[in-house]
Order: C-alpha cells, then structure tokens, then sequence
C-alpha cells in the first residue's frame, strides 16, 4: 500500500503541475534515487559498460538513465487527462504510420515490437489515439492497487489491457481478427525465452512475438517512440517483417528473433540513456 500512496501522489502532481515544472521535479528526485538505489545504479552501469564497449563518462549517463526515467513516469501519469490529439501534434513526430496500413492490408492482424525505450507507454497510447485500436500485454504489480492505477492510465487512452494469464489466447483471437497486439521484446519475465547473442554478449530474450507471428502469420512492426533533447518524441515505425515459410516452425521462431533483435540493438546503441533497464540485463 505504500508504494501506491507514492505512486498516486505522484500522479496528483504530475497532473497539478505544468509540465516542464513537473519534468525539473521528477529530474530532482531521480537524482535522489540514484545515489539511494547503488544496486539500481551499479545494474544501470554495468549495462551501459557492455552498450559502450567502455568505461568512459558511464556515471553522468547512468544518471541521464535515471532522469529519463523520471521523466517517463511524468508522462505515463499525465496520459489520462493531459495526452490528447493536440499534444501529439505539437510534441510527436511519427514517421512509418503506413507500414500498420500495409500489415493490415493483408488481414493478418500486427505484432507492434518495442522495448523498454523512450517512452513504450505513451507510444502505445499514441498509436491508439491515431485510429489503430491495440492489446498490450502487462505483467501484473505485485500489489492490487498499483497493478489497478497503472491499467487505469493506459486503458484511459482506449488500449486494453490483458493479464499474462490469458495473454496467448487473446493475442492470437486478436491477430485473427487482423488486430493488433503491442509486445515488449527485451525482456524476458518468465522461464521461455531464447538465449541470443544481444549487444555482443549472450541475453535472454522473449520469444512470444516470434511465436505468435509464425503461428498466425501476422508481421512483426517494429515501432520506437524516442525522446529529443526538448523531450518532443519521434515516432518511428519500421517496415513489416513477415515469418518465413521455409524450415521448421523451431527455425522459423529462432530467424525472427534474431531479426528484430539487431533492431533493438540498434535503437539501444543510438539512445542508450533511453533504455531503461535497472537490472543486469545478460547472462553470466
């Protein structure tokens, strides 16, 4: 329950506040965090060290990590009441918004693939609010309350939201009915993931959107909302990848992967304090 009181005072100001205000705000109390989470710290260094290849200037970007994360949750909290049509327009640029056309052209439905960069929540909402109506799948909170705030935030901007536990059954009912599911694919939470050369070292990495797409033939859109030095966002959507039909389902699971995981790699080495990953993220 405390962590909620923290969370939902955080949404009272998010939401009192304007907006640069509340970003100098959440800047402050990040730096704050920072130097009282060291094993949070030490993750994001650690991290940064095998993005780089270097030990150079981790520090200040570690910390940068931290600020964009503040930031993140500055704009995660104000969705409900403060994202509209009208901010998209002054503050995001989209560019691909064609390539979910084409993908659903085909009556296949779409996979839209991001990771944990720039702001993935608001890029859900965004896409939502320009006419392309998503499921996303979100690992429940460990405490009720919060679980309920976070869904309340996405599903105020008409995304809706479905527990892991029925994840795969309403993901392919929407893929059959040429909708589209948004999936994170650089973090695995469970024990089903592949272990994949990621960034020059081995990781362990989600293979549901490889899965779902071999098994109902939709595209995977890879789609990335990335923060500017103003903190207005490009959003970027990739060409659609298709699954194979040559090879076992096995390989063809396994080639997907492979394909967009060089896609995340390479939006994590263009924006690496915008990937906000506060674990290490590869194996031993």
């Amino acid at each position: 329950m405390f962590k909620y009181l923290i969370y939902k005072f955080g949404q009272f100001w998010a939401n009192i506040l304007p907006l640069k205000i509340a970003y100098r705000v959440a800047m402050s109390l990040s730096d704050l965090q920072y130097f009282l989470s060291p094993r949070d710290q030490r993750a994001v260094k650690d991290n940064l060290r095998v993005i780089l290849s270097t030990d150079d200037n981790v520090s200040n970007m570690a910390r940068e990590v931290f600020r964009n994360f503040g930031k993140y949750l500055i704009e995660f909290f104000r969705m409900a009441r403060n994202i509209d049509k009208a901010y998209i327009e002054k503050n995001i640029k989209v560019n691909g918004i064609e390539f979910i056309d084409q993908a659903l052209e085909k009556k296949k439905g779409g996979i839209l693939l991001t990771a944990h960069m720039g702001n993935w929540e608001l890029g859900g909402a965004v896409i939502n609010m320009l006419g392309y109506p998503i499921i996303a799948i979100a690992l429940p909170h460990k405490e009720r309350p919060v679980n309920d705030l976070f869904n309340e935030q996405r599903q105020a901007r008409g995304m809706t939201i479905i527990p892991t536990n029925t994840a795969i059954r309403r993901c392919i009912e929407t893929l059959k009915k040429n909708g589209l599911v948004a999936l994170l694919a650089d973090r695995d939470f469970g024990a089903n993931g592949e272990v994949l050369d990621f960034l020059g070292k081995k990781a362990m990495i989600p293979r549901g959107p490889a899965v779902f797409s071999v098994k109902t033939g939709a595209p995977i859109i890879p789609a990335f909302l990335i923060r500017g030095k103003d903190d207005a966002f490009t959003m970027s959507l990739k060409a659609p990848i298709w699954p194979g039909h040559d090879g076992s389902e096995t390989d063809r699971v396994l080639k997907l992967m492979k394909t967009y995981t060089v896609i995340i790699e390479e939006q994590i080495r263009k924006n690496p304090t915008q990937w906000l990953m506060f674990r290490r993220f590869w194996c031993a």
